[in-house]
Parts: C-alpha cells; sequence; structure tokens
C-alpha cells in the first residue's frame, strides 16, 4: 500500500548539520527545534504536522522521522526532517492508521516502526518511498510506544489502558506475546545488550524488568511519582526515568537494579504552565549523550530542556524550547 508524500516548507532550517545537536519536538508549538549540544543555541527549526510526539534520527544522521499524535482529532502522518540539505520536508500519509506514537528507526536509515493507536497496528514504514510495508495487529488497549532489539527482529509495544507489554516477530509479523506489566504501562528501552526490557508503569508508580523472549517479570522496582519514560546510556550501565507527577530524574544501576541518584527537576520560584498532571513542571522526554557526560530532560510544563551533568547527576544549565516540549533526540558530530 503506497501513500504519496506531501511537500511543505521548512521553517529557518540550518543547511547542515556541522555539529551535534538535540532535536526537540514542540508538541503545541507543532515544531522541532535544532538545539546546538555545546551551547543550546537554537540552530533551526522545522514545521510538523499536529502534536509532534516522538522523535526517530536515522543512523546515518541524514534524516529525522517525526510522528504527528493530533490533538483536537489523531493525526495520521510522519514528518520526514532532512537535516543536512535543509529541501523541503516531507510528510508521509498513513491514511486510516491514525494517532501514530511509538517509533523508532531499523538499520538502513530509510524504514521505521511506528505504533498507531486509532488502528491498534505497528506498522513498518518506508520514508523514502512513503510505502507501508507492514501492518501488524498488536489489538486494543493502546499501543503507545515501541522499543527494538538490539537485532531488530522483535519489537516490544507498551499498551497504556491494558497495562501490558506486548512482544512482535517483525519477521514473520506477528505478535507472539502478551503480559501484564503495570497500570498505565507506557514508556519502554531494551538494554543495549538485549538481556532485558524495561517498562514504566506510570499509574503503579513501578518499572518491570521483563525477559526478552518470554517477557515474564524478572524484577519490579518502586519508581512513585508517575514514571512515564526510561533511557539506557549508550554503554547500557545505567537507565534513567522521569518521574513526571514527582518532577525528578530517577538514575538505577542497570545490573543492581538499585536507583544511585535523584535529580529534583523543578525549580524553586518558577511559574509553570498547566499541564495534564496541573500545574507542573511534567518531565517527559530523556536522552544520554554518548560523547559526552550530559543528560538532557524535557520540562513540559516550563518549555525547557534541563542539562544534567552524569559525573555529578546535577544540573547544570537549562535550554529555552518551543511550547510543551517532549520528544528529544540526538545529531551526533
Amino acid at each position: 500500500m503506497k501513500k504519496h508524500l506531501g511537500l511543505w516548507i521548512c521553517l529557518a532550517c540550518a543547511p547542515a548539520a556541522h555539529s551535534a545537536e538535540l532535536l526537540v519536538g514542540n508538541k503545541s508549538a507543532d515544531t522541532v527545534w535544532r538545539l546546538s549540544l555545546d551551547d543550546g543555541s537554537k540552530t533551526g527549526e522545522f514545521r510538523t504536522r499536529q502534536a509532534p510526539h516522538e522523535i526517530a534520527v536515522a543512523a546515518d544522521r541524514r534524516i529525522a522521522v517525526v510522528s504527528n499524535y493530533g490533538s483536537e482529532r489523531s493525526g495520521n502522518s510522519l514528518s520526514v526532517l532532512d537535516l543536512v540539505s535543509g529541501r523541503p520536508t516531507r510528510h508521509v500519509d498513513l491514511g486510516q492508521h491514525g494517532a501514530p506514537h511509538g517509533l523508532r528507526f531499523l538499520s538502513g536509515g530509510r524504514r521505521v516502526v511506528v505504533t498507531t493507536e486509532a488502528s491498534g497496528s505497528l506498522l513498518v514504514v518506508d520514508v523514502g518511498s512513503g510505502e507501508i510495508e507492514t501492518v501488524i495487529d498488536v489489538g486494543d488497549g493502546g499501543g503507545h510506544m515501541v522499543a527494538l532489539a538490539p537485532d531488530e527482529r522483535t519489537a516490544y509495544v507498551t499498551k497504556i489502558a491494558k497495562g501490558t507489554l506486548s512482544r512482535v516477530d517483525l519477521g514473520s509479523g506477528n505478535k507472539t506475546h502478551e503480559r501484564a506489566a503495570g497500570r498505565g504501562a507506557e514508556g519502554v528501552a531494551v538494554r543495549p545488550d538485549g538481556a532485558e526490557v524495561w517498562v514504566t508503569n506510570r499509574e503503579d508508580g513501578t518499572i518491570t524488568v521483563h525477559d526478552p523472549r518470554t517477557l515474564a517479570i524478572k524484577r519490579r522496582m518502586s519508581s512513585a511519582g508517575f514514571p512515564i519514560r526510561v533511557a539506557f546510556s549508550p554503554d547500557g550501565k545505567l537507565a534513567l526515568v522521569t518521574n513526571a507527577r514527582a518532577a525528578e530524574l530517577a538514575v538505577f544501576d542497570a545490573r543492581t537494579k538499585v536507583r544511585i541518584a535523584t535529580v529534583p527537576l523543578a525549580q524553586p520560584g518558577t511559574e509553570y504552565r498547566q499541564t495534564m498532571l496541573g500545574q507542573a513542571a511534567l518531565p517527559i522526554g530523556v536522552i544520554v549523550a554518548a560523547d559526552r557526560p550530559r543528560a538532557y530532560a524535557a520540562i513540559s510544563g516550563g518549555d525547557r530542556i534541563a542539562v544534567i551533568d552524569t559525573a555529578t547527576w546535577k544540573i547544570v544549565d537549562h535550554w529555552a524550547t518551543g511550547r510543551e516540549p517532549d520528544a528529544l533526540g540526538i545529531v551526533p558530530d
């Protein structure tokens, strides 16, 4: 099934990515900002369609893809951002597959997997041609986030409403397992060695660690305060969890499963705006740099990025963003 690619003009796109950048999806501004990882200065801006929710960066650093989830009504498109030439950005139409959200690149820099909540599917999409190559039924329950095994043969999908984790065989195009994780299962990440799948269960205030083959729960840890995202350090030694209601970053030793640091993300005296959790800082997206001792957390209620020193676990800077930052992606040198 092939979909035509619409064209639209990118606003203030930088012509090329000469240094490392942080991509920030601003959900309420329908934009992606490019920030220099050196000092947080804004180097460019892309327009997307409504409510960009997740960002995936190709390994060759030439393009990034954004899922346009929608707001007043479900979105049904992906935006393809040209990080090098600044040519007009393309949209991939997903047709009946509305509310795209979780997003990951497959190797080769051309195909992505994306969850679509409205159709209960996991899609494999060729973003070069705009073709939806595979439609995999993952069932109801709000399939939201997706993570990939290192060999890219398997995808893992969390369902918020059902509180489950699903295992999808990308070769056969079938969901093979679905197991309970915890109420409000949302964030998901595969440890870089592929040995474990971590899930944040926002309503339960827990993290579950699953066997990647059977999805059996190997460990359950407390992370109170609406744990919403989890990301591993590139070396796989640490797992970082944003606790949205508690407005903190919890840092876990991935081997021992012990919390080793807590970073408060709300600034005293700062007036935050209304969010889905009330007037709050509401940290969501988090990502860890591979080439410098830094992690970055999107403070959705404060329109800023918290820059965190991973040696001291202290905030060392704040960078301005557009309205309601959430998704993050790093474009390395």
